[in-house]
Formats: C-alpha cells, sequence, structure tokens
C-alpha cells in the first residue's frame, strides 16, 4: 500500500483547469520528484496534497485513507508537511521562533521529544544554529531555505513535501540544499519533491513524474528519466 496515492486528480482555478486526471504514488522511504516547466501544474498538485486547493475531481489518500475532503489542518496533524514555495520565513522574528512555529503544528509527547527534534534540525543546518538568534529577514536565501525546511522538520513530517527548494539560490547552496534533502530521506522521511534543477532531483530520485500542461506523460526511476532522450532535450539540455 502506498504512502500516498493520487487518483485522476484534477484541480481547477475557475474554469481554467490547472491538474488533469493526475495519478501518482510515493511509497514509504521514497524520495520521489516532480518535474516539468513553469505552469504545468507542479505546485497544484502539491496543494492539492497538502489541502490548500481543493479537487476539481479524483481522490488523495495517505496511509491508505482518503483524505480527498480533509482540511489543510487535519492534514498536517496526520503527517503531512510542507515547506512551501517562496520558503514563507516570518521576517520579523528569529531563526529559533520560526522553527518553533513548526513545532506548533503537531503536539510533542515530551519536552525532550521537542529538544530532540530541534536538534536534530541544528544538525543538518549548523549555520542555523550558529544563528539561532539573527532575525529571519536578515538571512540569505539559502539560509531562509534551511528555516523553511527546518521549519517543516520540527512538524515531524511522515510525508515531507517540498516545493522549489533550489529557487534563486546560488549554485554552492543548491548543491548544499539537495545533499541535505538526500540525508533526510536516508534517514526515514518519505519525500515528495517539486524541482527546475532536474538533473540534481533525478539525479538523488527513487523515482519521478514528468508533469506537462496538468498531465503526467512520463514516469520513472529518476536515473532512467535522467536518461531518456525526450526528458534531456526538455530539461537538461545538452550533457
Amino acid at each position: 500500500m502506498p504512502l500516498l496515492e493520487l487518483e485522476n486528480v484534477s484541480v481547477a482555478y475557475g474554469r481554467i483547469e490547472a491538474v488533469r486526471n493526475v495519478s501518482l504514488t510515493v511509497e514509504e522511504g521514497e524520495l520521489v520528484t516532480l518535474i516539468g516547466a513553469n505552469g504545468a501544474g507542479k505546485t497544484t498538485t502539491m496543494r492539492a496534497i497538502s489541502g490548500v486547493r481543493p479537487l476539481a475531481g479524483g481522490v488523495v489518500r495517505f496511509n491508505g485513507q482518503d483524505i480527498t475532503k480533509m482540511k489543510a489542518h487535519e492534514r498536517v496533524k496526520a503527517g503531512v508537511i510542507q515547506a512551501p514555495e517562496g520558503r514563507g520565513v516570518f521576517p520579523g522574528m528569529t531563526v529559533e521562533e520560526n522553527l518553533e512555529m513548526g513545532a506548533f503544528a503537531r503536539t510533542f509527547a515530551t519536552k525532550a521529544e521537542r529538544e530532540s527534534t530541534l536538534e536534530r534540525v541544528f544538525t543538518l543546518f549548523p549555520r542555523l544554529a550558529e544563528r539561532r538568534k539573527q532575525l529571519g529577514g536578515t538571512m540569505s536565501g539559502g539560509e531562509q531555505q534551511m528555516v523553511a525546511i527546518g521549519r517543516a522538520l520540527m512538524a515531524r513530517p511522515v510525508l515531507l513535501l517540498l516545493d522549489e527548494p533550489s529557487m534563486g539560490l546560488a549554485p554552492m547552496m543548491i548543491q548544499q540544499i539537495f545533499t541535505t534533502i538526500s540525508q533526510i530521506n536516508k534517514e526515514g522521511t518519505t519525500v515528495l519533491l517539486v524541482e527546475q534543477n532536474a538533473r540534481q532531483a533525478l539525479s538523488r530520485s527513487d523515482r519521478a513524474y514528468v508533469l506537462e500542461t496538468g498531465e503526467v506523460t512520463r514516469a520513472g526511476g529518476g536515473r532512467e528519466l535522467l536518461n531518456d532522450p525526450a526528458v534531456i532535450e526538455a530539461y537538461l539540455g545538452v550533457a
């Protein structure tokens, strides 16, 4: 049984159908990527999974349960946690205060569990530990992305949704963010990643889907799609 299953999911903005009959699965422990051009429906698909956008049709299942009509905050409590496109860091709060916002999403059994989760975030992102009292609005783009992912991890995701984590970052920071995403996955967190940096994403993914104009046009192993001539031409350029 997949951890996440989308069956014929469609999403519309008024009369415009942004996603049409998308079906995909994410197995527990996998890192799965959605790639596609701007406007392909990647972010809309993520919003449908997290409950931010209602469906025009289809079903979303999580852990075997139909969550199609479940509200966004209820999905968070079930363990579906998203680090959104654009990061959404609170500029007037410190790094530590931003991270604590994630901790409010799901109740900790003990104070020790809360502290160990925060320590895990600081281990993954040592720079955040160094700057825990710095205001979020004064951080660089890469540091803000660390805060966004760290905040999501504070909610202890069963499924971590990452939307364009490399957007606007310098090449060195992109490499660091992807290395950390791989580490998070290897430590046991299932990850669904939306990403325009197809080469980095596919090289690290167990499986991947290609979205074009709101529909899945290709699916396969990450390495398989990395070597697919059509994917190379459309998203990777000349190797």
